[in-house]
């Protein structure tokens, strides 16, 4: 089924009502959820919001406008990345307009994890890559082909190469958007927000992803009520583009929609 395109601010799939939207990470990565957008618009009308702004507050402003312009609310929010964390803020911001929170290879919630994350992408490298990694990661003007082919080793188990496409990254929303959002998690306000959520959450995390499962698992389930945690294995960051967890992937997360159907 064809997307159509919302005035360069995401994109509609499937048919009305629109009640589920998918969040892509980055910051910065508009477009990386199309997959998943596409694969459940066989059943469900998804938006797909492009994040452009250049704040936290920005950002939620900008998704509460399309989300309320093009959907029928209280929305599902499958966030991905930095996605799962705009979508736990934009849910405390706006509990009434939130039914449901599922979070895909989330970043952690407590500072104590975020040192972890580095560590296992270096360890999965040779010493020429983790130093080339490490350069590309400081660098200003940075070779996204270059990155790319690095965070493939890194954040996947066993990829679908049919499956691997190029995201088109703004590292300008990055650089704008991403300190402040790391200041959140080191400072508890991350945490603390989270634990304003009053609606369901499932968070489904991959075994290989770097983000370590422990720093989205043990937070949570100490902050959020109505929690749930679904590891998969062999699977990295990404599930969808995952050989072994891509079918499984689909199969968890049709289900945790089809419950709010009931």
């Amino acid at each position: 089924m064809i997307a159509k395109t919302v005035n360069n601010r995401g994109r509609i799939h499937g048919q009305s009502p629109y009640t589920v939207a998918v969040l892509h990470g980055g910051p910065g990565a508009a477009g990386e959820m199309l997959p998943v957008a596409t694969e459940l618009s066989r059943n469900y009308g998804v938006l797909e919001p492009f994040q452009t702004a250049h704040s936290i507050s920005a950002q939620v402003e900008e998704l509460h406008q399309v989300l309320l312009t093009n959907g029928q609310p209280p929305f599902v929010l499958i966030g991905f990345s930095w996605g799962a964390w705009l979508a736990v803020i934009f849910s405390a911001f706006f509990p009434d307009l939130t039914k449901k929170l599922i979070l895909v290879g989330s970043g952690g919630f407590h500072e104590k994890y975020a040192k972890t994350v580095q560590q296992n992408r270096q360890s999965r490298l040779s010493e020429r890559d983790q130093a080339r990694l490490q350069k590309l990661m400081n660098a200003k003007d940075i070779n996204i082909n270059e990155l790319h082919r690095l965070l493939l080793k890194t954040d996947t188990y066993d990829p679908l190469p049919e499956q691997v496409q190029p995201v088109r990254f703004d590292w300008e929303i990055y650089h704008s958007v991403w300190p402040l959002a790391a200041s959140w998690r080191k400072e508890g306000r991350l945490l603390e927000t989270a634990a304003q959520i009053k609606c369901p959450v499932c968070a489904i995390h991959g075994d290989f992803d770097p983000h370590p499962a422990e720093g989205v698992k043990k937070p949570l389930t100490m902050a959020v009520s109505d929690f749930k945690f679904i590891l998969l294995k062999h699977c990295g960051h990404k599930p969808w583009i995952e050989k072994h967890a891509r079918d499984v992937f689909f199969k968890v997360l049709k289900n945790e929609l089809q419950i709010e159907r009931k």
